[in-house]
């Protein structure tokens, strides 16, 4: 049997993740959208790699076992690169909390069950969750420990607190990165490790969106207004995955890796700050 990297969201940097760390191994392929999955899988197939692929829902416990036990039947589950999700401009705050909070939880929680000894795992979370103000000390302990089936319940995360898509996108992208510092320590315990990379604005069909959205104008003051002076790619997210999937990040576990060309700094301390 190979062993199999799963990959979650059959989106631009999910692939280019598996073109990384996906050589020699089986790559499966799964994402809310079955053509989404096909397409990508085909892709990846004609450049050589040994594929197949699943529908998923994430907010679903039913369908994450599902994937899980697909992926097991196939190999050692080595490598996940959870990428799904549903952005501001996309969803209502609820379903925003659904899939990117509760969801991201869910998957980290299942498939740390069956991860193998020497695996890995990358979160795709986001800058987002970087311009949030500070939560309390109690707070952040609820988002990274709260029983998945209890994580909607909290408060402070009630309709008539979270009543804006990006509020709840922030809220749900700081809470990945709590989860998986949490779930280092369950992951760490099968001999495997989990990072979360939080990327600024990558040019994907999702940032298409963004950027042609009634948030596009604040996109491109943030490129503009950032160090770098540009959007990033998918392939310099893969980079840094490969990184943390690999041997050479092998002390790298529980940390979250900002990539966003320089946006969070102007945010916080530059021409970007909040008048």
């Amino acid at each position: 049997m190979k062993n199999v990297i799963v990959v979650i969201g059959a989106g631009l940097i999910g692939q280019a993740i598996a073109r990384r760390v996906g050589v020699g191994k089986h790559v499966l392929l799964a994402d809310m959208r079955p053509d989404n999955a096909k397409a990508a899988a085909d892709v990846l197939e004609n450049a050589g790699y040994e594929t197949s692929v699943a529908t998923v829902d994430v907010s679903s416990r039913e369908a994450v076992r599902e994937l899980v036990a697909a992926a097991a039947a196939l190999g050692d589950v080595t490598g996940l690169i959870h990428a799904a999700g549903v952005s501001p401009s996309q969803a209502t705050p609820a379903t925003i909390l659904k899939v990117d909070l509760y969801g991201t939880a869910l998957v980290l929680e299942e498939f740390g069950y069956i991860i193998a000894q020497g695996g890995a795992g990358v979160v795709i979370a986001s800058m987002s969750g970087h311009r949030l103000p500070p939560l309390s000390v109690e707070q952040n302990k609820a988002l990274a420990t709260t029983p998945v089936e209890e994580l909607l319940s909290l408060p402070f995360l009630q309709p008539d607190q979270v009543t804006d898509p990006l509020h709840a996108y922030q809220i749900s992208k700081r809470g990945n990165s709590l989860r998986v510092l949490a779930e280092a320590v369950h992951w760490g315990k099968r001999g495997a490790r989990v990072n979360t990379i939080s990327p600024g604005v990558i040019i994907t069909p999702l940032a298409k969106d963004e950027l042609n959205g009634p948030r596009g104008d604040g996109y491109r003051r943030m490129i503009e207004g950032s160090a770098a002076g540009r959007a990033g790619t998918p392939d310099e997210v893969a980079n840094v995955g490969a990184l943390l999937m690999g041997p050479d990040g092998g002390f790298i576990t529980g940390s979250d890796i900002l990539m966003d060309g320089g946006v969070t700094a102007a945010y916080w301390y530059g021409e970007l700050a909040p008048q």
